[in-house]
């Protein structure tokens, strides 16, 4: 499934994000992974089933985008040289890259590099795919293509998204389900549906944010207007 983490700004979705991932020690609680407490034991049998992406890709620049694909495989099984190439190069393919495979990231567009990080994400064949920030910084459109090409290869290699993000509107459009970081807490977790017509009033401070800021706008304007009657008067 697709599963999307919301919250606000500095409310600490990337660091949960980092911490489920390994990136960093949590000061305090529990992980667990299959039933199993991630710890020095289990460690590392979960990170050979899961991927992370992050925010700003990640690519290395001196590297090709084949190169880039192949050093998962590399530092982490023990493959031929020619087994690791063939399954990059099936990476890059089924995400459409096949024919840039001898470029470098700077040579390709910002989607292809979205891209890019994604089929090293999953050359590993991973069980979970983390994202941090996907849409960060860009335009409504491109926020749009990305959701939908996550959604996409969610769908074709069968593996758990789990999505930080603060896009309210398109991932409550492609998520399974949604839950609201606040606070240090999980005051909301389901199916967009639900987040929809809860009533909780975290949830709904969230949710409703812009028509606050339209009721806002209409009370600003609503007095500018009367002050600049009055004046005219």
């Amino acid at each position: 499934s697709l599963v999307t983490v919301l919250g606000r700004s500095g409310t600490g979705k990337s660091v949960l994000l980092k911490c489920l991932a390994g990136i960093i020690t949590p000061d305090e609680g529990r992980i667990q992974f299959d039933g199993k407490d991630l710890d020095a034991s289990t460690r590392a049998d979960f990170r050979r089933r899961c991927s992370f992406l992050f925010q700003n890709n990640a690519l290395f620049d001196s590297l090709t985008a084949l190169e880039n694909v192949a050093l998962p495989l590399e530092q982490t099984t023990d493959l031929s040289d020619a087994e690791i190439r063939r399954r990059s190069l099936d990476a890059l393919q089924q995400l459409e890259l096949d024919t840039y495979h001898n470029r470098h990231p700077s040579q390709l567009s910002g989607g292809m590099q979205k891209r890019l990080a994604l089929a090293r994400a999953i050359v590993t064949k991973p069980e979970l795919v983390l994202f941090d920030e996907p849409t960060a910084g860009l335009d409504p459109i491109r926020r749009n293509a990305v959701f939908t090409m996550i959604l996409k290869y969610q769908r074709q290699f069968h593996f758990t998204a789990v999505v930080v993000t603060h896009d309210l509107d398109e991932a409550l459009i492609a998520s399974d389900r949604v839950a609201l970081l606040d606070n240090g807490q999980i005051p909301f977790e389901g199916p967009p549906s639900a987040f929809t017509a809860s009533t909780h009033p975290i949830v709904c401070s969230f949710r409703d944010s812009t028509q606050a800021l339209k009721q806002s706008v209409t009370s600003i304007r609503s007095e500018m207007s009367a002050i600049t009657r009055r004046t005219e008067s």
